[in-house]
């Protein structure tokens, strides 16, 4: 791990909640912190009784949705401009282009999905969301449910794996991408049954 990541691991014994909210808010806004590696490490404290899990559960949860919702709000108020700006970057640039094609596509269920599932895209999301103007209670909702899912997977990992943050996140990446492969074969179902609908209507 870097010196950075090795100095916010070192604030979490005696900073832990502060740590991981500062950290779950910081990466919804696209600052590359290891928030999945400090969360980890958190819930390895709370299994050894030196963190309370409400505490950190609570933190974790705060930061990430205030961090979506700065997001949105920059979004909304810099809005093209700000986007244009940020794709000039072309690793930034595919990420906003598969954030575009999930708020198209999947709307609200994209806004869910992308705090989880597909993280990285999230603070994209965020920003194409707000730019857009897509309805700020939708976004909201859905939002808090995706990132209840995420602090809980991995705070929960760190817990079950306590002391072993490596097995913990090999664990936490696998089961991801199992979900991802689901998601995607449900989607590939359903885009396919769409279609036989279609060409039986032209029929």
């Amino acid at each position: 791990m870097s010196d950075l990541s090795d100095w916010l691991l070192a604030l979490v014994p005696g900073y832990g909640p502060w740590a991981v909210g500062v950290a779950t808010y910081l990466s919804c806004l696209a600052v590359p912190v290891p928030v999945s590696i400090l969360m980890l490490t958190a819930g390895g404290f709370v299994a050894a009784g030196d963190l309370p899990a409400w505490q950190i559960i609570a933190a974790a949860l705060t930061g990430a949705v205030a961090g979506d919702q700065t997001g949105y709000g920059i979004g909304r108020a810099g809005g093209e401009p700000l986007l244009e700006r940020l794709g000039h970057d072309p690793k930034i640039g595919t990420l906003l282009a598969r954030a575009r094609d999930l708020m198209q596509r999947r709307g609200a269920i994209g806004i869910f999905l992308t705090r989880w599932l597909f993280s990285p895209v999230g603070p994209y999301a965020n920003f194409v969301a707000g730019s857009t103007r897509y309805s700020w209670i939708r976004f909201t909702v859905w939002g808090i449910a995706g990132e209840a899912i995420w602090v809980g997977l991995y705070i929960a990992f760190g817990y079950g794996f306590a002391g072993n943050i490596e097995a913990a996140s090999q664990m936490a990446g696998s089961i991801l991408g199992i979900l991802a492969g689901v998601a995607a074969m449900l989607g590939f179902g359903y885009w396919l049954r769409i279609s036989l609908r279609a060409e039986k209507a032209k029929e």
